[in-house]
């Protein structure tokens, strides 16, 4: 290679099980040779910016910038009369939106989101969020902030309303709350650096920058346009334009929690280009793989119920198995220290389902706001499943 990278980044692009027969269908391909120099490379790349002001909220004191943090995201930085100039700096740039972001584009992109109702966010948890921990360089970040004291209900949940403030009604409009989430998230995922960083046992020539630039896209797309793959093989039939919002709500989003240009999608075909280079040079499970994913095959157990909880238990721990194993594939499920195979039984059960719902969607009367109407509420029943609380839940370090 022509620079140094570190050792996770392997010699050639693994294999995407999963993922690799719609890339092909699609016409892409593996990364070329430059592009996996730019995956291997982007392991050592942060967020400059929010690195440089998380760095001077802790030299001045948390205590003192924090609220003026919080002040600026929900009423802008010309709310804080003389804003100190590190922190005027960086909500000047967010606060100016590049000149490719279109407001029509991001609230028809958040209302698909929304008509995806709990099927979307199923296979956000059961492939994009537990295949996620096949990426065994991007679990010792994980690890290392407690992930596993946290519980995996209360960390799903906690990226569930992340997405759910994205995908709300305006959620993305200026100091909309999609758009303070994602500045928050921003800021902890530069404190965490800035933490792991310091910490004896971390080790960057072996692993990259904790919460680099070629995890942070894959972690950006896999949660907010893998959905969409999963969801048209169970019914969910989506119009390229409302894919092509999808990917251009993504694209904000990814350029506001700070992904640089070049890995944030154009449009879902670059969503899912992006999706797969990035996985072929992450993929790499190990025993923290199965450490981090079995406590969440386990969590539907232990999940809210009003009534019945040992049934339904059981139950949904069968039913998110069995969208893990279609879409994973029963190799990597193993590999994850899971029941190796479930049947197709849920997808095949909601493909005439989500048929129907699609075809009222596209051509019923108000059908596209019905819809998002119905899958926002499913949404929030699911959140409540699993926190027992209709409440918000913040994001915490």
């Amino acid at each position: 290679m022509n620079q140094i990278v570190p050792t996770r980044h392997p010699a050639t692009p693994r294999g995407v099980p999963g993922l690799r027969p719609f890339a092909l269908l699609l016409g892409i391909r593996k990364p070329d040779a430059g592009r996996w120099q730019e995956l291997g490379e982007s392991l050592l790349v942060a967020d400059p910016a929010m690195d440089e002001l998380a760095a001077w909220m802790c030299e001045t004191g948390t205590g003192t910038t924090r609220p003026l943090f919080e002040k600026a995201l929900a009423s802008g930085i010309a709310s804080i009369p003389d804003a100190p100039e590190p922190l005027a700096a960086f909500f000047a740039r967010v606060e100016t939106p590049p000149a490719w972001v279109d407001e029509i584009a991001l609230r028809r992109g958040a209302q698909v989101y929304r008509m995806g109702g709990a099927d979307g966010l199923y296979l956000a948890r059961d492939v994009s969020f537990l295949g996620g921990y096949l990426a065994s360089g991007f679990n010792k970040t994980l690890l290392r902030t407690g992930a596993l004291e946290k519980g995996p209900a209360t960390r799903f949940a906690e990226t569930m309303q992340w997405a759910m403030d994205v995908s709300g009604e305006d959620g993305m409009s200026r100091f909309g709350p999609g758009y303070r989430s994602t500045l928050r998230v921003r800021l902890i995922h530069a404190m965490v650096r800035r933490h792991l960083l310091a910490t004896p046992d971390w080790r960057t020539a072996d692993w990259g920058l904790p919460i680099n630039q070629t995890d942070m896209a894959a972690t950006l797309v896999g949660a907010l346009l893998a959905p969409f793959v999963g969801g048209m093989a169970m019914g969910m039939l989506t119009s390229r334009a409302d894919l092509d919002a999808a990917a251009h709500l993504t694209r904000y989003v990814g350029w506001l929690i700070g992904v640089e240009e070049h890995w944030l999608p154009t449009g879902f075909r670059d969503g899912v280009r992006v999706l797969y280079h990035s996985l072929t040079a992450i993929m790499n499970p190990d025993e923290t793989s199965r450490r981090l994913a079995v406590p969440m095959d386990r969590d539907p157990l232990s999940w809210s119920y009003p009534n019945m909880a040992g049934v339904r238990g059981r139950f949904a721990r069968a039913q998110h198995l069995s969208i893990a194993t279609t879409f994973l594939g029963p190799r990597s499920v193993r590999r994850l220290g899971l029941w190796p195979y479930m049947p197709p039984w849920y997808p095949l059960a909601r493909i005439p389902v989500n048929l129907v719902r699609s075809a009222d969607a596209r051509f019923g009367r108000d059908g596209r706001a019905r819809a998002a109407a119905r899958g926002r509420r499913q949404q929030q029943r699911f959140f409540e499943l699993l926190t027992g609380s209709p409440g918000h839940t913040r994001i915490q370090l």
